[in-house]
């Protein structure tokens, strides 16, 4: 797929992603599947991101993540934060009513707070296709953050299922999620995952 094939996919899968009549009743389906995934996990830190352009919101279901936690063991929930000398995302502590400030993109972000690497990495998807092939929005922060970081977090590719493209591929520099979510379940996990 040529760039200016992806950049055409993006667009008509964002524009489809806002026209979604149900876009809200998704929304909570995709909410209780995110929510029963974590159930078992054991990783106490989660990054996740600020939704925007009709994304799925997955802060609502961490924070009851968060709040699951064995006691004396808290669970964090971070929002990247960009560090403009790489390119690459750092991790803020969130949490609800925590001070916030717009980046560079106009998106907000935790200000002040700690940062912390996560254990698992919740990215949004534009479009998803099989074994873990993520279509983000082509800026290449997420890759380049999950290259920097040791160990490498689980990643959680979290979407709506209309975004499913069954020829998409992974370009050679394209990092594929570890599980693929949408609101009608895992659509796809790595063996071990």
């Amino acid at each position: 797929m040529t760039p200016e094939e992806r950049r055409a996919l993006r667009a008509k899968l964002i524009a489809a992603r806002q026209a979604l009549p149900d876009r809200l009743e998704r929304a909570v389906q995709l909410q209780q599947v995110l929510r029963a995934w974590l159930v078992s996990r054991r990783e106490s830190t989660i990054g996740a991101y600020w939704p925007i352009k009709g994304e799925f919101d997955p802060l609502p279901a961490l924070y009851r993540w968060s709040e699951g936690g064995p006691e004396g063991s808290p669970r964090r929930i971070g929002l990247p934060v960009t560090d403009r000398l790489t390119g690459e995302l750092r991790f803020h502590v969130w949490y609800p009513g925590c001070e916030m400030e717009l980046d560079a993109h106009d998106i907000p972000k935790p200000k002040g707070t700690d940062e912390f690497k996560p254990g698992i990495l919740v990215l949004p998807c534009v479009g998803y296709g099989p074994g873990g092939v993520r279509l983000g929005y082509g800026g290449g922060f997420y890759d380049r953050t999950i290259d920097s970081l040791n160990p490498r977090p689980l990643t959680i590719g979290v979407g709506y299922a209309h975004g499913f493209q069954p020829m998409l591929r992974a370009e050679p520099d394209d990092l594929k999620v570890d599980v693929m979510l949408t609101e009608e379940g895992v659509m796809w996990q790595r063996p071990g995952a």
